[in-house]
């Protein structure tokens, strides 16, 4: 790191985390459901095939209710 200042940034992550929880577990489903053993040929055959599994995962939303308060969460 002293080679590259700045280079990187710390960013503070609540105890929580929901968020980043919510995020992992989509980006796991993703591959689990899209991106496992399929075989693309073209950059925008593998976009069509994204846009497809948004488009399918957006038909019945699930809406996430964040459960904690911020004056609750710990610094």
């Amino acid at each position: 790191m002293e080679q590259h200042p700045g280079r990187f940034e710390y960013v503070f992550t609540p105890e929580p985390g929901s968020w980043l929880n919510m995020i992992e577990n989509f980006f796991g489903k993703f591959a689990r459901v899209c991106l496992k053993g399929i075989r693309v040929n073209t950059k925008d055959e593998l976009v069509q095939c994204i846009y497809q599994y948004m488009d399918v995962g957006n038909v019945e939303p699930v809406v996430y209710r964040w459960k904690y308060k911020m004056e609750e969460i710990q610094v």
